[in-house]
């Protein structure tokens, strides 16, 4: 028989996966091995490796959103079924966090320092979303992985044409983050409306402008 857990307990466990999710180089392990493994590192030039690790930068941060958010829409899920789901997007989005880690220190940068701040907020967002329903929780997923696939695609147009280690990362991400949207929907997730998804575009780019850079 399931221990019931009580609040304390998922602060701890909640308190414990920021941590470790925030930690640059912690002990997060993927299940699958980066794409960009069996790939030859590129000669870039200074002004390629630097634009290939802002790109990957930003991704970092939207991976490290993604487990902020799954954590807090798993924390305030109604249905088990769906709190089970959202703790299982989390693990998959685990494999992109620690592929774009890799590639950020290959390519000899560092990860966003805003990324506490974008942990905190998209925890209090994925909250919010699970406290008014599952159903808007899973939208909520739905678009916010939406989002996400129109930054892989432009990415994919920014990246260094030889960087075939960084290009074959976003390419897989692609894939599962588009293959998570549909998911969402199928499992009964509100679709929202363009106004509403306009605004999560604005709050999006102010992320990944700020993340380039800082």
């Amino acid at each position: 028989m399931s221990r019931h857990l009580s609040l304390i307990d998922n602060f701890i466990i909640n308190a414990d996966r920021a941590l470790r999710t925030l930690a640059a180089g912690g002990d997060m392990t993927c299940e699958r091995p980066s794409p960009a493994r069996p790939l030859d590192e590129a000669d870039l030039s200074d002004s390629e490796r630097k634009q290939a690790a802002a790109l990957m930068r930003v991704n970092h941060t939207g991976e490290v959103c993604a487990q902020a958010l799954y954590q807090g829409q798993a924390l305030t899920a109604k249905l088990p079924q769906v709190r089970k789901e959202m703790e299982h997007a989390a693990e998959e989005e685990i494999d992109h966090l620690v592929w774009c880690q890799e590639r950020i220190d290959a390519l000899g940068s560092h990860t966003s320092y805003l990324n506490p701040v974008w942990y905190g907020l998209s925890f209090a967002i994925g909250a919010g979303a699970g406290l008014v329903s599952d159903r808007v929780s899973l939208g909520f997923v739905a678009a916010t992985e939406d989002q996400v696939c129109k930054h892989l695609e432009s990415h994919l147009e920014q990246l260094p044409i030889t960087d075939l280690r960084s290009r074959a990362v976003v390419e897989q991400m692609l894939e599962d983050e588009a293959r998570h949207a549909d998911m969402a929907l199928s499992a009964g997730g509100y679709n929202f409306p363009t106004p509403v998804k306009g605004i999560m575009t604005l709050v999006s780019k102010a992320m990944t402008q700020t993340s380039y850079y800082i």
